[in-house]
């Protein structure tokens, strides 16, 4: 269990800082010869769950022996959870999210993505012979959840948000000390910032509804204004602005990762390139000029987006997630008790050779037919609290990679950087690349 109260926590978070952070669950496995283990992280007692069985258990079990638990940090920056419970509060998120995030609705705004991307490369990419690729797709994945969520697409505007979102990131995981200067206290203020701004932002929607102004389809926020629950309760404003917040940041921040290592990737692999180079240009020279992808173009998208998923095997954004046990119950043996932690890792199964033979190979044809054996691959979760976005991240990826390739070559400027986890993958110096533009 490690020392008191910090338990294995600096252990468990600096494997990350170093780059491995499955050495911290491997080791385990190894030494305790057992797919579940005890260790205690950020101040709780919690169990280990590793591989696919172990996923399995805790994704079916879902509000039965297990509900999803997060970090005091992050209660305390997300204040609202407070007053109902997170688990309340992310039921009517959850039922909420689907009417905007399933395929059908997210059709509509393939065309909105692609006129922001090509915005984002005439500002950011063109024209130069260098660029550092994680902050630009930093800037590309807010930039369209502004305009997706809540219709903002000046970039000045865009700008404004993205710099207290990078301090709300960090606290989210940092231990929770709440003095001057610390992470954890430089997020809760950058949370109480973008709050204020969120509020002004929904006032104005509402005035511009009432009057014809806005469109009740237009973005996820008129959605929510006008929405009620199954009891006819209407969300209020605060409530409103923290449920945005926290779409902001899951919408923005791990498919901003994605991003980065598929580009590493394919500088990396040029025959791997080479392919998503010749689907991609396929798409484009079918195109009017000036038309924008549609979604018949996603759906040709088939050999891309197994690259884009076999980066997220090896490169995941997520490196897991926290379940709490709400009853007493055994598991392979093992007896759970009731209020203990349960932490499952993307680790335990994505870089298993029984689960990907040659693991540590770079292999796209790994997800053509069937693809990997259920429970192992598991970027987004699983169960009901799979990631409510996941189609919505692939098609801001496969955008990405499309408009990309289409313009680019490049190459790495630091061919042996170094990858941190803290608490998603990144380049150490955020991917430096030199770019060869496409003769025309």
């Amino acid at each position: 269990m490690g020392l008191p109260f910090i338990g294995e926590t600096l252990e468990f978070l600096s494997t990350g800082q170093k780059g491995y952070p499955e050495k911290f669950i491997y080791d385990r496995i190894v030494k305790y010869s057992s797919q579940v283990f005890k260790t205690s992280l950020l101040g709780e007692s919690a169990a280990v769950f590793c591989g696919a069985a172990s996923n399995k258990f805790l994704f079916s079990n879902e509000n039965k022996l297990v509900i999803s638990w997060w970090p005091d940090a992050v209660n305390k920056i997300f204040p609202s959870s407070l007053q109902t419970s997170s688990k309340e509060e992310a039921k009517k998120m959850r039922a909420m999210l689907p009417g905007f995030l399933k395929p059908e609705a997210l059709q509509r705004y393939i065309g909105i993505m692609d006129g922001i991307a090509q915005r984002h490369f005439e500002s950011g990419w063109n024209n130069k012979q260098e660029v550092i690729v994680f902050p630009l797709a930093k800037r590309f994945t807010f930039w369209l959840a502004c305009r997706l969520f809540m219709s903002i697409e000046d970039p000045d505007h865009v700008a404004k948000f993205a710099e207290p979102f990078n301090l709300i990131a960090c606290g989210i995981i940092s231990i929770p000390i709440d003095l001057p200067g610390t992470p954890f206290n430089r997020g809760i203020k950058a949370s109480n910032f973008i709050r204020k701004e969120l509020r002004a932002i929904i006032k104005q929607r509402r005035i511009d509804l009432a009057e014809n102004r806005a469109s009740p389809t237009q973005d996820i926020l008129s959605h929510m204004l006008l929405t009620s629950d199954g009891n006819g309760q209407y969300m209020n404003e605060l409530d409103i602005a923290d449920k945005i917040l926290g779409l902001l940041i899951g919408g923005h921040d791990t498919a901003s990762a994605a991003i980065t290592f598929v580009v590493k990737y394919l500088a990396e692999l040029p025959e791997v390139y080479n392919e998503v180079y010749k689907e991609q240009m396929e798409i484009a020279k079918s195109k009017a000029p000036g038309e924008l992808l549609n979604w018949e173009d996603i759906q040709k998208m088939r050999y891309s987006w197994n690259v884009a998923c076999e980066v997220m095997r090896l490169a995941p954004p997520l490196q897991g997630a926290f379940r709490e046990a709400i009853t007493d119950f055994v598991f392979s043996g093992f007896s759970i008790p009731k209020g203990w932690k349960l932490y499952w890792s993307t680790h335990s199964t994505h870089r298993n050779p029984e689960c990907f033979p040659e693991p540590e190979k770079f292999d796209p044809s790994r997800f053509e037919g069937k693809g990997p054996a259920p429970y192992t691959y598991v970027p987004f979760g699983g169960g009901p609290r799979m990631c409510p976005g996941k189609e919505y991240a692939r098609l801001e990826i496969l955008v990405f990679m499309h408009n990309v390739v289409k313009r680019f070559k490049w190459e790495k400027l630091l061919k042996n950087e170094k990858i941190i986890v803290d608490p998603m993958p990144i380049p150490a110096k955020g991917l430096p690349v030199r770019l060869y533009p496409h003769k025309a």
